[in-house]
């Protein structure tokens, strides 16, 4: 753009009225006044904030970052083969105007793209970890981008600015797609998101992610070989969809536009071009004219005073002290020798080619602070509130011994600190696991019992007492929480959906549960589903003989999940609909999804009572809620669908249901069982 407005500048000169460039570099100045601004708001704003306040603000921001970006790549492909005519166009009218206007004018052109390169380099220095690779990385851009520019205006290269952007612009979308993917991760651990331990897969015990070829992959696309679900959905989505609508956008003016993608060197033809000036206000006539000087300062000073301004509005974070710690090969956090009590900050360098866990341990062994992931060759913070007594800090990097640092005595005023967590072990959850197991085999039999009056209403032709039944045995499998497909191939044959099915409700491996839905709800007779029986029976059988396995709920470390998880699976299920095959029994299938998930908090009471003694009240609360709610859409005793429900009713079991997974996502954080090195 800088090319083109200095190409035209230079091809409106003549000898009765030379131009100057002045004013198109004092408007360059502008721009990047804005985006340096921006970016130190950016930084400034967020070093003030808690962890958690960070992730929501860098998920956020990725979000919208990925959204200016993807904005820009379709306005893009449809005026590339356009932009420098129109471009030269308000150049035209600019120099008419007067110097100021021309500023103005250069402004505007690259005041967006600064904004749009400031955020979109921000947020791949956070998802890098703060290192600088992603800013050496900027800047050989931007040196590449200067070179070819100058190139350009000396006409010592000819540029076809769309067709260079067609080609580049697919790499743009796959970056912006690990992009989003990195800022709903964020989302997901600030738990503005729900599913941050719904793992779509985990490939760290398999893979450095030290290695070169998985830090390339990694560069690139921004993928880890840990994500969501949530992630890895949002990243093939974007993709998908993307891709497509953009080798869509560009074929009815492909052969049309080539001729008039030459960006330079620029005719006198082309320099002559009058398109409409979009960017320039009808004011701008009337003040910035001539006054280059006047609209030179204000497009320099203004950015920097309102950036300043802001930063010194942001509420100070010096109550807390920093202690600047690193990490290396052999050592851990020498430099931490003294402290007083209060909250600390740790700026925690890892200079070692490792990632890596960053535990504070009291005297006791209990966490009052952690680093759950930091990277090699990066900065991050951990900040804790230390009471009087002794603490060490550890460092568990990968493939390294574990290392700590000498125990410091930290001694003052004793403030406000919190209670330190004792880390969780299998062991202690082991015997809520073994309860849970206990009450799902219960679950299990009383299933049985319900498909065996389903089996006796079809003997009899009696459809709706089946029906009745049916949803007393979809029930017990609620009751027996087998949440977010944990229960593997095993519960997909008792639970399954059709969804992926080449023949969808008539595929023959349509089987369980929603088969016998689909069935009784469509007109479907005895012979066609007592066989859909048998086989469920058999696999009942299974899960019940191999319900102690580690493959169905053997792990007992995935119990403090189960917690959180079964109402999540409620709300992405059955209230979304998404395995309603005519029953309409959402609300009765997520009520009993609180009758287990209440089992689950019972068998984990004692150790959530031991770290946050105020919870289970609060749980309890939030589950009455729900379900006062869900009964409330019942009509004269009978269970209603979704549908069938006033708004009303609905958005309250919407409000009931947020409620309680937002308290419920406390739990597998507290009980969470550390990784072991």
């Amino acid at each position: 753009m800088v090319t083109i407005l200095l190409a035209a500048v230079r091809k409106a000169a003549t000898a009765a009225r030379p131009a100057s460039t002045a004013p198109i570099w004092l408007g360059l100045l502008g721009a990047v006044s804005v985006a340096g601004s921006f970016a130190a708001v950016l930084t400034y704003s967020t070093s003030v904030l808690s962890s958690s306040a960070q992730q929501a603000v860098g998920g956020i921001l990725s979000v919208l970052a990925v959204i200016m970006v993807t904005a820009m790549i379709f306005w893009m492909r449809r005026t590339a083969a356009s932009l420098s005519k129109q471009l030269r166009g308000e150049v035209a009218r600019a120099a008419a105007l007067g110097a100021g206007a021309l500023a103005l004018t250069a402004f505007l052109a690259v005041g967006r793209e600064g904004l749009e390169t400031t955020l979109f380099v921000w947020t791949a220095v956070k998802a890098s970890g703060t290192t600088v690779a992603p800013l050496i990385g900027a800047a050989l851009g931007m040196i590449i981008a200067v070179a070819l520019c100058w190139l350009l205006y000396r006409q010592s290269v000819r540029f076809n600015l769309g067709v260079f952007f067609n080609r580049t612009a697919l790499l743009l979308i796959v970056i912006a797609a690990g992009v989003l993917s990195y800022g709903l991760g964020d989302l997901q651990d600030a738990n503005l998101l729900p599913g941050s331990k719904w793992l779509a897969f985990d490939l760290t015990a398999h893979v450095d992610p030290n290695s070169w070829w998985v830090s390339i992959i990694s560069g690139v696309t921004e993928l880890a070989p840990k994500m969501t679900v949530l992630q890895v959905v949002a990243w093939v989505v974007y993709l998908a969809v993307v891709i497509p609508m953009f080798v869509r956008a560009g074929r009815p003016a492909s052969t049309a536009a080539a001729p008039a993608a030459v960006a330079a060197p620029v005719t006198a033809a082309d320099a002559a071009a009058t398109a409409p000036a979009e960017h320039i206000p009808d004011w701008w006539e009337r003040v910035a004219g001539p006054r280059l000087p006047v609209v030179a300062t204000a497009l320099v000073v203004v950015p920097v005073v309102a950036a300043g301004v802001a930063i010194a509005l942001l509420p100070s974070s010096s109550t807390a002290s920093v202690q600047a710690i690193s990490i290396t090969e052999t050592s851990c956090a020498k430099e931490w020798k003294s402290g007083r009590s209060g909250t600390h900050t740790f700026a925690v360098q890892n200079k070692t080619g490792k990632a890596g866990e960053i535990t504070l341990l009291n005297s006791g062994g209990a966490i009052v602070g952690e680093i759950e992931t930091i990277g090699p060759a990066t900065t991050a913070d951990m900040t804790a509130t230390l009471s009087n007594g002794s603490y060490t800090i550890a460092c568990l990097m990968s493939g390294l011994p574990k290392t700590t640092s000498a125990a410091v005595q930290v001694s003052g005023a004793s403030g406000d600190a919190p209670t330190a967590v004792t880390p969780v072990t299998a062991d202690d959850l082991t015997p809520a696991n073994n309860a849970y197991q206990a009450s799902a085999a219960q679950a299990l039999t009383r299933l049985t019992g319900a498909l065996g009056a389903v089996r006796n209403d079809l003997g009899s032709g009696n459809i709706p007492a089946a029906q009745a039944d049916w949803l007393a045995a979809q029930q017990e499998w609620e009751r027996v929480g087998a949440s977010y497909d944990s229960f593997g191939d095993a519960g997909t044959a008792v639970d399954g959906l059709p969804d992926g099915l080449p023949g969808g409700v008539n595929d023959p491996s349509f089987t369980g549960l929603h088969r016998l839905e689909y069935g009784l709800w469509h007109g479907q007779g005895p012979e066609q589903l007592l066989p859909v029986l048998d086989k469920l029976d058999a696999d009942i059988a299974g899960v019940q003989k191999n319900l102690g396995s580690d493959d169905l709920a053997g792990d007992p470390t995935n119990l403090p999940i189960r917690a959180h998880e079964i109402l999540e699976d409620a709300l992405r299920d059955h209230v979304s609909g998404i395995d309603e095959h005519g029953a309409g029994s959402a609300y009765a299938l997520t009520d009993a999804d609180i009758d287990i998930t209440r089992t689950v908090l019972d068998q984990l009471g004692p150790l959530l009572d031991e770290r946050a003694p105020q919870l289970r009240g609060v749980l309890t609360a939030r589950l009455d809620t729900l379900h006062a709610a869900l009964l409330a859409t019942q009509d004269g005793g009978h269970w209603r669908s979704p549908a069938q429900t006033p708004q009303a009713q609905r958005q309250a079991v919407l409000a009931a249901l947020g409620g309680a997974l937002e308290e419920l996502a406390r739990v597998p954080r507290l009980l969470e069982v550390p990784i072991q090195h």
